[in-house]
């Protein structure tokens, strides 16, 4: 069973979602909060396993809730989906780099939410999209430092085919489609996924992803 919070300031669409989500098999809508601190109060509370988190709430915004949550070891079983209205909200990129999941913008498809919130709950990040890469990349880009890279100093840490699997997680690629290319098993690949994960200190692949354009490993469109 997941079990999902929804985190929004809107109580329309918190009833929204509640009734799309209660109505499907393997779901429970576990709590509903209004703002971002009351997200974080109810993490700890009712452990969920993945939070439907707007990033614009009033008080404390989803931004500093995912911050809250996810620097918080006792949720870190938690997942945390962002729900935009804006494609490239510069609040988004920020979020995953605190530790986000993912994103997916509030008028996705039912089942494209579903989906979503299935496999971020599975411990996949929501970032295969095209769109999402692009996101990330012209985010990653934008915060590039001019001066000491404390990401590629991090990521010198991996092995030469660590660095190249991660250099594919940053393209979107699943573990599946990460070991054809690179003619490997998928459970080969999950490992070394796996090993970047702890030697990085990354919450999930989406960190991953983050790390990798922020290094300069992955740059905007280099597999498409």
């Amino acid at each position: 069973m997941i079990r999902v919070l929804l985190a929004d300031d809107q109580a329309l669409v918190r009833a929204g979602f509640r009734a799309l989500l209660e109505v499907q098999d393997g779901i429970e809508v576990a709590g509903e909060a209004a703002d971002g601190a009351e997200a974080h109060r109810l993490a700890a509370e009712l452990a969920p396993d993945v939070i439907l988190m707007d990033i614009r709430m009033p008080g404390t915004d989803g931004l500093e809730a995912t911050r809250l949550i996810t620097a918080d070891e006792k949720l870190s079983g938690v997942r945390i989906l962002i729900l935009t209205t804006f494609e490239l909200d510069e609040y988004v990129f920020e979020a995953i780099r605190a530790g986000a999941s993912g994103f997916l913008l509030k008028d996705t498809e039912p089942a494209d939410l579903l989906r979503g919130l299935r496999a971020v709950a599975a411990g996949e990040a929501l970032l295969a999209p095209s769109v999402t890469r692009r996101l990330i990349a012209e985010f990653a880009v934008r915060s590039k430092r001019t001066g000491p890279n404390p990401a590629a100093e991090q990521i010198k840490a991996l092995t030469e085919r660590e660095r190249e699997v991660l250099a594919l997680v940053a393209a979107g690629l699943s573990n599946e489609e990460i070991a054809d290319r690179l003619v490997l098993s998928p459970l080969t690949a999950k490992t070394h996924v796996s090993r970047s994960m702890v030697k990085l200190g990354a919450r999930d692949r989406a960190q991953l992803v983050v790390l990798a354009y922020e290094s300069g490993l992955a740059r905007p469109g280099w597999l498409d």
